[in-house]
């Protein structure tokens, strides 16, 4: 399946969510034939920086998809990524109102990614700032949708917020 984020006055950008026939998903970023005129940062995450979608064990029709986020170094033309953030960095990567309004999907909640006591819960109206933990954004399998906006909330809108492509992320 295609999806396409349309940007006004810049390229196209189509992100593929793939079904593997072993029963694998994930998305990507395609990488057209010819890539359009656009900054080496974010040409270069064409490809790369792929978001796996997975069953959830005893999930009972529920997915997850990890939550980390693509980081994209100053002065170089790759973008790095971050797995355990505190809930607050993620926020303020990502933007929280756009987490809050992806958590207030029917059946779409963010967790730490695995269960241990030690780990501190994810709460989007007081984000703690003290244990850098793995979030995962879980959803139901009919919803085709939250892992797109997932995957653009945490992988390409940072590389657009650095290339000037989009204002930075709102404060909270």
């Amino acid at each position: 399946m295609e999806w396409r984020l349309v940007l006004p006055g810049r390229p196209q950008l189509t992100l593929h969510d793939t079904r593997w026939d072993n029963g694998e998903r994930d998305l990507v970023l395609h990488q057209p034939s010819v890539v359009p005129e656009m900054p080496a940062l974010l040409a270069n995450l064409h490809g790369r920086r792929r978001a796996g979608i997975e069953a959830v064990p005893a999930g009972r029709g529920r997915l997850r998809l990890m939550a980390w986020t693509v980081i994209p170094r100053t002065g170089s033309d790759r973008a790095g990524f971050q797995k355990s953030l505190t809930t607050a960095q993620l926020a303020a990567q990502c933007g929280l109102p756009l987490l809050r309004t992806l958590t207030s999907r029917p059946g779409v909640t963010l967790e730490p990614a695995f269960d241990r006591e030690d780990l501190p819960l994810v709460d989007l109206e007081h984000p703690q700032d003290v244990k850098p933990l793995q979030h995962a954004l879980y959803f139901p399998v009919d919803d085709d949708e939250t892992p797109v906006m997932a995957y653009v909330i945490t992988r390409v809108m940072p590389t657009l917020r650095a290339v000037g492509w989009l204002p930075p992320s709102p404060a909270f």
